[in-house]
């Protein structure tokens, strides 16, 4: 069974940056779309980041596009996600997803059943 397990998320003043890990386990990181959601409280889960663990285009949701980057370490088995110029409205649990799949699209951001695997998020609160 594949496990995710995020990690650095915590607590900063608007404007400032965090970057989130995303471990993978008991998997060879390759040919899975990852992908970054979030949810906050009363809202949707948000697809907002994914890339392919072979390579390929990363694509964000139009909330975070210039302000977040996802790169990945594949020697480390981790997905990052650079946060930058963070505002209160980035304020949710942030979670890990894995989709088995040989490439990653833009519009499986707004399709998270095709993930299959997810981590148990990790929180990012943003405060003004």
């Amino acid at each position: 069974q594949v496990q995710l397990v995020e990690s650095g998320g915590g607590s900063v003043q608007d404007g400032g940056s965090l970057r989130l890990s995303c471990s993978v386990y008991r998997y060879t990181y390759s040919r899975y779309c990852m992908a970054w959601f979030r949810q906050a409280p009363g809202k949707e889960r948000e697809g907002i980041a994914d890339i392919h663990t072979d390579g390929g285009t990363p694509y964000y949701a139009d909330s975070v596009k210039g302000r977040f980057a996802i790169t990945q370490d594949n020697a480390k088995s981790t997905l990052y996600l650079q946060m930058s110029t963070l505002k209160p409205e980035d304020t949710a649990m942030y979670y890990c997803a894995a989709a088995p799949r040989p490439y990653c699209s833009e519009g499986d951001l707004r399709d998270k059943v095709v993930f299959r695997y997810w981590g148990r998020g990790t929180q990012v609160t943003v405060s003004s």
